[in-house]
């Protein structure tokens, strides 16, 4: 069985998204003849409350590796674990290479500066390295003029291809979110890369927790719809003309007063939130955001105990939206609004699970897509078309699958 050193700064009890990518991989390498090693930061280092519930989910023959970060400092000049982390990360890298045969290194990022241990570890060991975007390092911040955003990317356009450039693998949850990479630092030379999504490990979905209470528990005979998860910058557009839609509704006495949309989990985010949208359509009574972000096993319960779930995407046509699969596999309606490129259309369709699916073209006419979206929504809240998806067609999409991509790519390196 051959060692792969995953260096990923958060883990368990953290409940942050990334940690999922990490996790979900490593849960099925032995399956793969890979024995996963997580190079981790203790968690007294996270600023997140930890959720003890997530270590449920880790396959318990997933080894683990703590080291420390430096501490937040008041006033707080350095959040990013990655750089407070950095120094120590290095440092057991190359301690565990030294005491063990490690075969490859793969590192998921966010944190984005972690990306560098990859070349620094190569230049002292040679040992191969991979670079995994759960986000795009260099990205588009056309609607992001703040100074912090602007620093960031021009900090990013010098580091990354540094990382990358000793790489000889590139994966990502979707290939759009690293080809911008491909196509910057590899125009001379071809480099293995691999597109895989987060996907799922369908055993999360069997842990029931007890005693939770959950979001509409004080509501008299509630309708629960859930969106869980954060809200993206580029989902407003859906969200303003769902909200003026139902803003319709309610003005001609075609709503139903017990139906609740329940927004947890968004995120403390600096653009127009959801409270706004609603308040800006005089609904604030039937829309509830709890912006905290809560134990993601809690979320899970949260969407099994609804009468339906929203996935509201992006008008990105890369935007993947790993909650689909949770949305699905919830087993309860899922209602979506997608770009029409996106993957997460194609994974509705192929699962028979499109019914309450809204499309989204660029230079779409707003009235034509909010007409779109309220008809389907009401349909939706009606539940006037039946729902039975074939969930066994999202194995492709499982973190298995994922695991397996990961394990050929690498393999295919002939190491």
């Amino acid at each position: 069985m051959k060692n792969i050193l995953i260096i990923y700064p958060h883990w368990v009890p953290s409940n942050l998204a990334g940690v999922h990518r990490a996790r979900l991989i490593s849960n099925f390498l032995h399956d793969f003849n890979w024995h996963p090693i997580i190079l981790t930061v203790k968690s007294e280092f996270y600023e997140e409350k930890p959720d003890l519930d997530i270590c449920k989910t880790v396959n318990p023959k997933t080894e683990v590796v703590y080291t420390d970060a430096r501490k937040i400092t008041k006033p707080r000049i350095i959040g990013d674990i990655g750089l407070r982390a950095f120094e120590y990360l290095k440092k057991e890298a190359l301690n565990i290479i030294k005491t063990r045969k490690i075969d490859f290194i793969w590192i998921p990022i966010p944190s984005f500066y972690v990306a560098i241990l990859g070349r620094k570890l190569y230049n002292k060991t040679k040992i191969p390295y991979g670079i995994d975007y759960i986000d795009p390092w260099i990205r588009d911040i056309s609607n992001r003029k703040n100074i912090r955003a602007i620093a960031s990317n021009f900090i990013a356009r010098i580091l990354e291809p540094y990382s990358v450039k000793k790489a000889i693998l590139i994966s990502g949850v979707s290939t759009s979110y690293y080809q911008p990479v491909i196509d910057r630092s590899f125009k001379k030379k071809q480099i293995q890369h691999i597109g895989m999504p987060y996907g799922f490990d369908p055993n999360d979905h069997k842990i029931i927790l007890k005693n939770i209470e959950l979001p509409w528990t004080s509501f008299k005979n509630c309708i629960p719809i859930i969106y869980a998860g954060a809200f993206l910058p580029k989902s407003g557009l859906f969200t303003e003309l769902l909200f003026k839609g139902i803003k319709n509704l309610v003005e001609t006495d075609n709503w139903n007063k017990n139906v609740h949309l329940f927004f947890v989990g968004t995120g403390n985010y600096t653009h127009k939130s959801i409270t706004d949208f609603a308040k800006e359509n005089q609904i604030s009574e039937f829309v509830y955001e709890i912006r905290e972000r809560k134990p993601y096993l809690e979320i899970l319960n949260y969407l099994s105990n609804s009468k339906g779930v929203m996935i509201i995407g992006s008008t990105e046509k890369h935007y993947t939206a790993s909650k689909t699969f949770q949305s699905l596999l919830s087993e309860k309606p899922v209602f979506s609004i997608f770009h029409s490129q996106s993957s997460a259309v194609e994974v509705m369709k192929e699962c028979n699970a499109n019914q309450y699916t809204v499309e989204y073209s660029e230079n779409e006419n707003n009235d034509i897509l909010q007409t779109k979206i309220i008809n389907t929504f009401v349909k939706f809240i009606d539940n006037s078309e039946s729902w039975n998806p074939d969930l066994s067609k999202l194995e492709k999409y499982s973190a298995k699958e994922s695991a397996r991509k990961l394990v050929n790519a690498i393999e295919k390196l002939n190491l």
